[in-house]
């Protein structure tokens, strides 16, 4: 027997019987409620989407109440301590963890593709000096969609496969190379022989030696951060990506716009401002007068709460172990005592456990990316690289959804009603 939901209009007394399919009902179905004939019909009205689903998927699974995060059903906290990144990028873009021919072939296509266009240097030479690192990503990657101008043709599977490579390989080397641009210092290029992740190490960090060896620690340590901040279901870039490119744009100016909602301090910059709130609180003894503001209204405890999650962030339990391993070969950054007290004390406090409000993987992931020399404006830009794969197996799935039309979503008109143009010298 089908499920359905039985609405009474109270305005009208008439009862209509709405289909419940997934526990979810389609707000289209509401339209049939009227009270005369020639009204447009009943909306729902969500800003924020907080309680509307826009999509199907497959991708990622959340539940917030129990603190669960799964890719393609497999749980993060396995693909953290066993898998690589591209093996979970390659994951979420095909269903699938790949055999051991299928990942040499994959790493094999994304390595030989993070070159860059020798022209493209010129654009990374243009910025200014000082031009934020996540706003000359945002620039590059809308930028490397002209120097591929096949990629409009996103139905050509062998088309759109081959940009899903380059976009994934070659933001490491924007970032890399917008980095040594920002410090002057000359480019570093790819070493096709190393990782993923020790490749971007490498172009961030090489000098004189013929041949840069990553830290192996380090180099794990930010493939487990990469599989972590892969994909996050529909959050504001990804609804980004998703919107833009329901347009049916290219992936590289939708993912620039994914990148563009990323920039924004409520989303990807939000590991930046708890650095700058451990910095504020300067010593674990200033710890309980911080929390007291915080109370009473006088400031905010960054890193903690999180708009799906009402349970403990479980990247934030991996970041944290992470964060000691990474202490072991730096050196102890001196901000993580302030962070472990501040994390005991808002644990046990009522205030915060009635707010639900627990550590998100924020909290802690600044402070390895401190610990590892990235400067904190280029956090933002180690969160977008790797939500690059993220964001394209969502464009990937909503261009193969029948369901999903361009996205354009509904008003409530609160202006002026019709009126007459008044002459300028009658006003």
């Amino acid at each position: 027997m089908a499920e359905t939901l039985t609405i009474t209009d109270n305005r009208t007394g008439k009862t209509y019987d709405v289909p419940i399919n997934d526990g979810t009902i389609k707000a289209l179905d509401l339209r049939q409620i009227k009270v005369t004939d020639d009204e447009f019909g009943m909306m729902t009205y969500d800003p924020a989407f907080m309680n509307t689903a826009s999509c199907r998927s497959a991708i990622t699974f959340i539940d917030g109440d129990q603190g669960i995060l799964e890719y393609r059903g497999y749980p993060i906290e396995q693909l953290a301590e066993q898998s690589s990144y591209l093996e979970v990028a390659y994951l979420l873009l095909n269903g699938e963890l790949p055999n051991q021919t299928q990942l040499a072939e994959w790493q094999h296509s994304v390595t030989h593709h993070t070159i860059l266009n020798e022209n493209f240097r010129k654009l990374i030479d243009s910025f200014r000096y000082n031009a934020h690192p996540m706003g000359r990503f945002i620039a590059s990657l809308a930028a490397l969609g002209t120097f591929y101008p096949e990629s409009k043709n996103i139905f050509d599977a062998e088309c759109r496969q081959k940009q899903i490579h380059r976009l994934i390989a070659k933001v490491t080397t924007i970032a890399a190379f917008n980095y040594r641009s920002t410090i002057g210092m000359p480019y570093a290029y790819p070493d096709n022989e190393l990782s993923y992740a020790g490749n971007f190490l490498n172009m961030m960090y090489k000098m004189t030696e013929v041949k840069y060896t990553p830290n192996p620690v380090l180099e794990r340590a930010l493939d487990i951060l990469f599989i972590l901040h892969a994909d996050h279901e529909q959050n504001c870039s990804t609804n980004a990506m998703r919107a833009v490119g329901s347009s049916q744009v290219d992936p590289y100016s939708a993912g620039a716009a994914a990148a563009a909602a990323l920039y924004g301090p409520l989303h990807g910059g939000a590991n930046e401002a708890v650095i700058r709130m451990l910095l504020e609180i300067g010593s674990v003894s200033a710890i309980p007068e911080f929390i007291k503001g915080v109370k009473g209204g006088e400031g905010r405890l960054m890193g903690f709460g999180h708009r799906v999650y009402k349970n403990y962030d479980p990247r934030a339990k991996l970041v944290k172990q992470v964060a000691y391993e990474v202490f072991e070969v730096t050196g102890k950054n001196p901000l993580i005592d302030i962070a472990v007290e501040l994390e005991r004390i808002a644990l046990e406090d009522d205030y915060f456990i009635k707010r639900k409000l627990y550590p998100n993987v924020d909290f802690y992931s600044g402070l390895i990316y401190q610990a590892m020399r990235f400067p904190m404006e280029m956090f933002t830009v180690l969160f977008a690289i790797p939500r690059t794969s993220g964001w394209l197996a969502q464009w990937q799935e909503m261009l193969g959804d029948p369901d999903q039309k361009i996205a354009r979503p509904r008003q409530i008109y609160t202006g002026a009603p019709r009126r007459d143009y008044v002459a300028i010298d009658q006003r």
